[in-house]
Parts: C-alpha cells; structure tokens; sequence
C-alpha cells in the first residue's frame, strides 16, 4: 500500500493542531506518507510550539525531526508577523500560489489532500 496523504492545517487552534500532528505521526507509523503544510493561522503556532514548555513540543518536534512538516505559508507568515520565527526554526516558507502553498502540486504527485 503507497498511499500519500497532506495535510492542510489552518487552524490556529493548538487543540485542532495536535490532531494534525498526532495523524502525521500515525501515518508515519503505519508505513504510509504523511505530510503536512502548515496555513492560515495555524503559522502563529510555529513560534509557540518551539518552546520545550509548550504541551505540542514533543509532538512538534518529533514530527519537524521525521521531515513531516514540508512547508509554512509564506504569505500567512508574513501577514501574521511570524516569517522571521519560522524562518529562525528552519522550516521552510514557501508560497507557489499568490505567496501560498499549491495543493494542486500535491495532487498532481499523488497526494490525497485533507483539510483540518
């Protein structure tokens, strides 16, 4: 089984986000493909999760280690005043589509995309 799943998280929510991480992770697990793209208001969440205090650290981290966490919206980054924290924790910004991230570029590798 090949499957490859993305994940879009928009949500700035951090109890909507852990889902996002605990599913990548899940897949990873199970041998499938499991990425996400970090959107929308979920960006602001980069700087915060960063800390080792923070309750997503581990996750976050582990995920971030295991290659997971493919982008950052460049555009929500900049609009949200995180591009600079995002950038200082060496995720990548990135922005194919009016400074956002393309789901069509996934698709077109196969990619089932999820929106959370």
């Amino acid at each position: 089984m090949n499957e490859k799943t993305v994940i879009f998280a928009y949500q700035g929510n951090p109890m909507c986000f852990i889902h996002v991480l605990l599913n990548a992770l899940d897949l990873y697990d199970k041998g499938l493909e499991g990425l996400i793209v970090i959107e929308g208001e979920a960006v602001k969440l980069v700087p915060e999760m960063s800390h080792p205090g923070h309750f997503l650290f581990a996750l976050y981290q582990k995920a971030n280690r295991l290659g997971l966490i493919r982008e950052v919206c460049l555009a929500c980054s900049k609009k949200l005043g995180v591009a600079e924290a995002v950038e200082k924790v060496g995720l990548p910004l990135t922005g194919d589509i009016s400074g956002h991230p393309s789901m069509s570029r996934y698709l077109q590798q196969g990619y089932r995309v999820i929106t959370l």
